[in-house]
């Protein structure tokens, strides 16, 4: 069902997908905005990037994190413009905009926990799902992002340790302002933030690659059209000790399938050899499609 109306939203006019994105860049900083004000800032929580900034420098000198993090989003979102050498585009500039302007309408919610762990836990469920809404409208909340990609770009430093280097940062002022504890939590809230991303992004369940080499490659190949109702694919292999031609097909399917995979190959060739693997993204017929 979810597939079905992804591909419908996929056949509308360009004009109203553009505007379906603007708004998950809205969406997405909107929940990113409240699990900071719900969760991380009453926790003194600084789970990295420009919002854990501006929780140090809230529990320093009372700093409206919303300010700060305009102060620091706005400016950064220029340089990038500048050093980067690309075009950022207007969804950037509004999801950097709009999260502390919703940050600053929020400021004074109550709270949901005051407990350091829960807060940790759900404000990374928060970001995370926030984050990931916000890259499915090909959008950014900008922020220390930009940085560790002026990092990467400057250096022979990877995208990926460029962040952790800049979340680190953050992560141990966090500790010499307020307590070595709290920063422990916030390490907990970036690493749930980061799989909540995966799981928007991707998806819960893992599609499964299966490879199979048999001698039985036809009766194989009937079952997996006929009863599975999936694609095959046929490659040529060669034994590594025999230096025989040995026939292998590769075959995607969902993780509900599989059983039924498994035992129709059984059926077909007991002495078949089978790898079974995850496979993190399919994208094509079948499965999801390229937006």
């Amino acid at each position: 069902m979810g597939e079905a109306i992804y591909r419908r939203i996929l056949s509308f006019p360009p004009r109203v997908i553009l505007l379906l994105e603007y708004l998950e860049v809205l969406i997405g900083a909107a929940i990113i905005a409240l699990a900071f004000n719900l969760f991380l800032l009453p926790n003194n929580i600084a789970a990295g990037g420009v919002s854990g900034l501006s929780t140090v420098l809230y529990g320093l000198w009372g700093f409206k994190p919303s300010f700060v993090q305009w102060g620091f989003n706005i400016p950064l979102f220029f340089l990038g413009m500048i050093l980067l050498g690309k075009e950022f585009s207007l969804k950037t500039l509004v999801g950097t905009s709009f999260l502390p302007l919703v940050v600053y309408l929020t400021e004074g919610i109550k709270p949901i926990t005051h407990d350091p762990l829960l807060g940790a836990l759900f404000g990374g469920l928060g970001i995370g799902l926030g984050l990931g809404i916000v890259f499915r409208g090909k959008g950014s909340t900008g922020g220390t992002a930009i940085i560790g990609q002026i990092i990467h770009k400057y250096t022979n430093l990877s995208l990926g340790i460029s962040m952790v280097l800049i979340d680190g940062i953050i992560v141990l002022i966090s500790a010499l302002v307020f307590n070595l504890e709290l920063a422990l939590y916030a390490i907990i809230s970036i690493y749930i933030s980061g799989k909540i991303i995966d799981v928007v992004q991707i998806g819960m369940s893992y599609t499964k690659m299966a490879i199979i080499i048999s001698n039985k490659e036809e009766e194989i190949r009937e079952v997996i059209l006929k009863q599975i109702d999936r694609g095959v694919t046929k490659l040529s292999g060669v034994g590594g000790y025999t230096n025989d031609q040995r026939p292998v097909l590769l075959c995607v399917l969902d993780q509900s399938e599989l059983t039924k995979l498994k035992q129709l190959v059984k059926e077909a060739d007991p002495s078949s050899f089978v790898i079974i693997s995850n496979s993190i993204e399919v994208l094509g017929e079948g499965f999801a499609q390229t937006k």
